[in-house]
C-alpha cells in the first residue's frame, strides 16, 4: 500500500515539557500532524504552559498517513499519537484511544472536489486522489461508493494534480476543505453531510491514541495534560490561534480561526456520548461492509 509522504519534523520551535531538575524525568514521545488545529490543540504542551512533573514530552510533527503507518507496523511508534479512526482496529491491541483529543466534523468533513461539477452517480465513475488508505476520509468514502477506484496522493498535492488535470477528482482533508474554491474546483460530496445524513451522527475523523504497555500513572498524566492543553488554548485562544497560524498552509487568517474552530472545540476535549457512538458505529460499518478486516473492540482512556 502506498501512503502519503510528507515531512517529519522533531519539535525545534516546539518547546519540549520540562519538570523541576530534582526529579527523575520520564519521557514521553508526541506526534501530531503539522496542520493548524493540532498545533492550537497541542500550543499549551509545546510551549510548557501546561506540565506534568517527572514527563519530559518530546514532540514530532508528520503527515496523519505516515502517522497511521507508523502506528500500525510498530516501527519508531510514537507513545501519545495522533492517528486517524479507520486506522484504529489494526492498532488497538496496542493502543487505545484518549477520552480528548478528538476532530469531529458536525455535519462537515472530508470533500470530494472536481475540476467540473458531476453529479453524484457521475462521480462514483470517476477515479479519486485520496490521502492514504488508512485515513477515515478513505473509509468514508469507500463506505458511501465502495465500487469507486482510488489512487493514493500526499494529501498537499491532491488540489494541485486535480487542477493539472492528473485526476478528474480528489478527496481532501486539512484546511484544503475552506479554500478549494478559490482555485475553481466544485465541490461534490462532503462526507460529513452525507454522513450525517445517514446516521444522524457527527464525524468522527482523528484522535489521540497512548501505547497500553506504558505504567498506568503515565497514561493517566498524558492523557490530563492533553486535555489540560486543550482547554487552555480554548481558554487563551487568542495567543494559541497566533501559534496555530505558522501551521497554516498560508491560509488567510479568518479562514485559520474558522478552521480550528471547525475541529478543536467542547467536543475536543470529550466526545461526549454521541460522538462515542459515532466511533463504534463508523468502525462497525467499516467491517460489516468488507473495508476492515476484524471489529474494532473501542475503549478510551478517560
Amino acid at each position: 500500500m502506498a501512503a502519503a509522504t510528507g515531512s517529519v519534523m522533531s519539535a525545534g520551535s516546539l518547546s519540549s515539557q520540562t519538570s523541576p531538575a530534582s526529579s527523575p524525568l520520564r519521557t514521553i514521545s508526541i506526534a501530531h500532524s503539522p496542520d493548524s488545529d493540532d498545533a492550537f490543540m497541542f500550543y499549551a504542551l509545546a510551549t510548557d504552559k501546561v506540565r506534568s512533573p517527572g514527563i519530559h514530552y518530546v514532540h514530532t510533527l508528520c503527515d496523519i498517513e505516515t502517522l497511521n503507518q507508523k502506528a500500525r507496523e510498530g516501527a519508531g511508534a510514537y507513545d501519545l499519537t495522533a492517528i486517524s479512526f479507520h486506522a484504529y482496529p489494526y492498532i488497538q491491541n496496542q493502543y487505545a484511544l484518549l477520552a480528548s483529543g478528538g476532530s469531529v466534523g458536525e455535519g462537515y468533513g472530508p470533500m470530494i472536489v472536481a475540476r467540473r461539477a458531476y453529479s453524484t452517480d457521475e462521480i462514483k465513475r470517476q477515479p479519486i486522489a485520496v490521502p492514504g488508505e488508512l485515513t477515515t476520509a478513505y473509509l468514508v468514502l469507500k463506505l458511501f461508493a465502495p465500487e469507486i477506484t482510488t489512487e493514493v496522493v500526499p494529501f498537499d498535492q491532491i488540489v494541485p494534480l486535480v487542477l493539472a488535470g492528473k485526476y478528474q477528482a480528489g478527496l481532501i482533508i486539512h484546511e484544503g476543505q475552506l479554500n478549494f474554491d478559490q482555485s475553481g474546483l466544485h465541490a461534490i460530496v462532503d462526507m460529513g453531510v452525507w454522513w450525517r445524513d445517514r446516521t444522524g451522527l457527527p464525524l468522527p475523523l482523528g484522535g489521540n491514541a497512548i501505547r497500553r504497555r506504558l505504567a498506568p500513572e503515565l497514561i493517566s498524566m498524558a492523557a490530563r495534560a492533553l486535555r489540560e492543553s486543550i482547554q487552555y488554548a480554548l481558554d487563551h485562544r487568542e495567543e494559541a490561534l497566533a501559534y496555530a497560524l505558522q501551521f497554516s498552509r498560508a491560509l488567510e487568517p479568518h479562514l485559520t480561526d474558522r478552521f480550528v474552530a471547525m475541529y478543536v472545540n467542547e467536543r475536543t476535549l470529550d466526545y461526549g456520548p454521541d460522538g462515542r457512538e459515532a466511533v463504534r458505529r463508523l468502525l462497525d460499518m467499516g467491517h460489516e461492509a468488507g473495508i476492515i478486516p476484524f471489529r474494532a473492540k473501542v475503549d478510551f482512556v478517560d
